[in-house]
C-alpha cells in the first residue's frame, strides 16, 4: 500500500515527529510512505518526503492571515501543484494531521478529496477543524464553536493571529462545508477529552478513534548527563520544564510564580526559551533558561537529571513532553486541562487545579522530602534530603 501524509512539519516538534515515526512504522510492514509538508522540514534517512510550496508561499499564506483572518484559504499555486503530485503518487490512503499552518488551501484540497474517492484518515492534534478560528479556546472560555462562531471573536489576535478583521464566522461556515463533503474519512485523536468534543462538533457524522500519541523508548530512557556539572546547579531538586514556545498558556508565568515560593535548594530549568525570555530571567537566581534542543537524546538526558517534569500548560491535547519525562523515570506534575491527565498513570504523576501554582509547591515539597532517602542514578554525587525533610517537618506548607 501507498500512505500519503499531510502535515505542516516534518521532523520537527511533537506532529512532526509523530509523522516520522508513522512513516518508519508503515516502511517496516513493508508497505510504502510519503509525507508531504509545509514548512521546518528534516531529512529522515530512506522516508521520502515532499515539500508542499516554499518559503515565499508560506510568508504570503501568513501575510493573508494576518490581514484578512482566513488561513487556509491561500496557498492556491502551491496547492494545485501538490494535488499533481497526489495523482502521480496515486496513494491508498491519504493520513491528514494538522492542515493549518499557512501552507495548504483547504478548499482546494478537500474539493479533490471529494472527488477522488481515497480513504482519508484525519488525526486532529488541537481543535482547529471545527472552529472558526482558534486552534484551542479553553484559555478564554469560548463555546461559540458550538453554534456557529458568530460575532466577535475572543481569540482574534491568537494563532493563526489576524491584525485587523475578524472572519470566524465565514471560516466556521466553509469549513463545515469542506470537511463534511468526504464519504470515506475516519477521524483519530490522541486523547478521550478531544474525541468528546469531536461528539460536539459537526464533525460528530464520522467514527472516531482514539489512538494516544507515542513516544521512541529506545531514546527516552533514563540517561547520564552532566547538565548539573555544566550548569553549577550541583545538588539542587531540579525542576523541569520543556515547550517549543513559551507564553502565558504554556504557563511561562506560573514558572516565575513558583520560583518565588520556593527555596535556595530549588532550581528551575526551562527549556525552549527564546533570548527575550532568557534575558528577561537572568536575574532570577533559581531558574536556568535555555534555548529549545533538538537533539532528542540529550533532552533524554535533561528529563532524567530532573527531579520533576512540571508542565503547566491551560491548553493542551496529549503532550508527549509528559510522556518522555516519565519514561526517562521522572514523575509529573501537570495542570488538569484538556488530554494532558490521561498521560498520567498510577504514581507516574500529580495532577493539579489549573493555576494552582501554591498546590505545585506543596506538591514539589512533597516529593524532594519522599527523594531525600533516595539516590537515583541520574543523581549521584548530590547531596541528601535532609534539608527538604526539615521543610516538610516544620510544615512550611
Amino acid at each position: 500500500m501507498k500512505i500519503l501524509q499531510i502535515n505542516s512539519v516534518c521532523g520537527f516538534g511533537s506532529t512532526g515527529n509523530i509523522v516520522v515515526d508513522i512513516a518508519k512504522m508503515v516502511m517496516e510492514q513493508g508497505h510504502d510512505a510519503l509525507i508531504a509538508y509545509g514548512r521546518n522540514g528534516k531529512e529522515h534517512l530512506g522516508i521520502k518526503t515532499l515539500r508542499i510550496g516554499n518559503d515565499y508561499d508560506v510568508y504570503l499564506h501568513g501575510l493573508y492571515t494576518r490581514l484578512m483572518d482566513k488561513t487556509g484559504f491561500a496557498s492556491t499555486k502551491a496547492t494545485v501543484k501538490f494535488i499533481e503530485d497526489i495523482k502521480h503518487y496515486k496513494p491508498d490512503i491519504i493520513h491528514l494531521h494538522n492542515i493549518h499552518g499557512y501552507y495548504i488551501n483547504i478548499e482546494i484540497l478537500f474539493n479533490f478529496l471529494g472527488e477522488a474517492s481515497i480513504p482519508v484518515v484525519w488525526t486532529l492534534h488541537d481543535c482547529w477543524a471545527f472552529t472558526g478560528h482558534c486552534a484551542y479556546f479553553d484559555y478564554v472560555g469560548c463555546d461559540k464553536w458550538k453554534t456557529g462562531c458568530k460575532g466577535s471573536c475572543p481569540q482574534k489576535k491568537s494563532y493563526p493571529a489576524s491584525l485587523f478583521l475578524s472572519n470566524a464566522d465565514f471560516n466556521y461556515r466553509k469549513k463545515k462545508e469542506l470537511f463534511m463533503s468526504i464519504n470515506k474519512m475516519t477521524i483519530v485523536t490522541p486523547s478521550k477529552w478531544l474525541a468528546g468534543l469531536v461528539k460536539e462538533s459537526f464533525l460528530q457524522k464520522y467514527p472516531t478513534e482514539v489512538i494516544h500519541n507515542c513516544i521512541n523508548t529506545e531514546i527516552f530512557k533514563p540517561t547520564l548527563s552532566d547538565f548539573r556539572q555544566k550548569y553549577a546547579i550541583g545538588g539542587k531538586f531540579i525542576i523541569l520544564g520543556v515547550a517549543n514556545i513559551w507564553d502565558k498558556r504554556k504557563g511561562f508565568d506560573d514558572f516565575i510564580k513558583l520560583s518565588q515560593m520556593l527555596g535556595d535548594l530549588f532550581h528551575i530549568v526551562l527549556v525552549g526559551l527564546n533570548e527575550k525570555q532568557i534575558e528577561g530571567i537572568k536575574n532570577i537566581k533559581n531558574i536556568t533558561g535555555i534555548r529549545r534542543t533538538s537533539n532528542a537524546a540529550e533532552l533524554a538526558g535533561l528529563y532524567t537529571t530532573a527531579n520533576v517534569f512540571f508542565n503547566p500548560t491551560y491548553e493542551d491535547n496529549y503532550p508527549t513532553v509528559n510522556l518522555e519525562a516519565i519514561a526517562c523515570g521522572t514523575p509529573v506534575i501537570t495542570y488538569n486541562t484538556g488530554g494532558s491527565p490521561e498521560t498520567i498513570y498510577g504514581r507516574s504523576g500529580y495532577i493539579i487545579n489549573i493555576g494552582d501554582v501554591k498546590s505545585v509547591s506543596n506538591t514539589i515539597i512533597k516529593l524532594a522530602y519522599m527523594q531525600r532517602n533516595t539516590t537515583p542514578s541520574n543523581l549521584r554525587g548530590r547531596d541528601t534530603f535532609s534539608y527538604y525533610m526539615e521543610i516538610y517537618d516544620n510544615s512550611i506548607l
